[in-house]
């Protein structure tokens, strides 16, 4: 109403009506772009929780196939369940799994926090406290600017299986935090940008490639001799949450190993990439 007092009396009813059309056009194509800008981000969050959910779904099962097909734990301790169009074999046992389940629930949280950018599973010799063999899934999260590779490995909370005994705390280690606050100044390059969008189902042939080259592992890993105990590590960002009950610790990198770089899977957020060390028999 104060633009009308504003305009001459001369101006036309046509003018006028022209000027408040323009005027609610404007107001229309701004309220559009808000809402365009809201359903990107919102489609946005959902896809960085859906693919966090499906990558943390494959690290829960590689954590059960790799102690299968590695023999950390007897055979029929283990149950069959089909997954990813295969027959996975899942352990049965109550601590095992309450274990791996108390893993999972944090890593998730990391996961959907982009926080995560590697996990590790580290087989140990209990005889001679030798890590013998060390998996390490390297995760990529397009279009995000990773810090420094200075985030701390967490290994996983103690537990009274036996599985866990490599995360008492005698063998964990501190840090030189100075060094860990100077890195994560740093920035390393933005990934590069996410692949065209994958259907589930070709995202599902991807994982099945892997896990079956996981199995097919057997055929040039060393026979594990003795009882074995595991670990997870978890290398989260420096500025992550991190449960009282995760420590610090060192690599667990295996001295003079071997490595073999396995098969990678990507969906349209992230991108997972596998190498297996081990160490040579004597």
């Amino acid at each position: 109403m104060s633009a009308d007092k504003e305009k001459p009396r001369k101006s036309t009813k046509t003018t006028s009506s022209k000027e408040k059309s323009t005027s609610g056009e404007k107001r229309v194509k701004k309220s559009s772009a808000t809402s365009k800008d809201d359903a990107n981000a919102k489609t946005h969050k959902l896809a960085l929780k859906g693919s966090s959910k499906i990558v943390s779904e494959f690290f829960e099962y590689s954590i059960h196939s790799i102690l299968f097909q590695r023999g950390v734990y007897p055979a029929e301790d283990f149950s069959p369940v089909k997954k990813y169009g295969l027959t996975m074999m899942v352990s049965a046992d109550d601590q095992v799994q309450a274990y791996i389940k108390k893993i999972m629930t944090q890593l998730r949280k990391w996961m959907q926090g982009a926080k995560i950018n590697k996990l590790v599973i580290v087989v140990t010799s209990r005889e001679t406290g030798e890590h013998v063999e060390r998996w390490q899934f390297d995760i990529d999260i397009f279009g995000k600017t990773k810090p420094a590779p200075a985030a701390k490995p967490s290994p996983s909370p103690s537990a009274s299986t036996p599985a866990a005994a490599a995360a008492d705390d005698d063998q964990t280690e501190n840090n030189n935090e100075d060094e860990n606050d100077e890195a994560s100044k740093q920035q390393r390059p933005r990934d590069p940008s996410p692949p065209k969008e994958k259907t589930e189902a070709e995202i599902q042939s991807e994982i099945q490639s892997l896990f079956r080259q996981i199995t097919a592992s057997v055929t040039f890993l060393p026979m594990l001799d003795g009882n074995c105990t595991f670990n997870v590590l978890v290398y989260a960002d420096a500025d992550s949450d991190v449960p009282v009950e995760w420590g610090d610790s060192d690599a667990k990198e295996i001295e003079g190993g071997e490595k073999v770089q396995l098969r990678s899977f990507s969906t349209s957020q992230h991108k997972v990439d596998t190498v297996v060390s081990y160490r040579m028999a004597d």
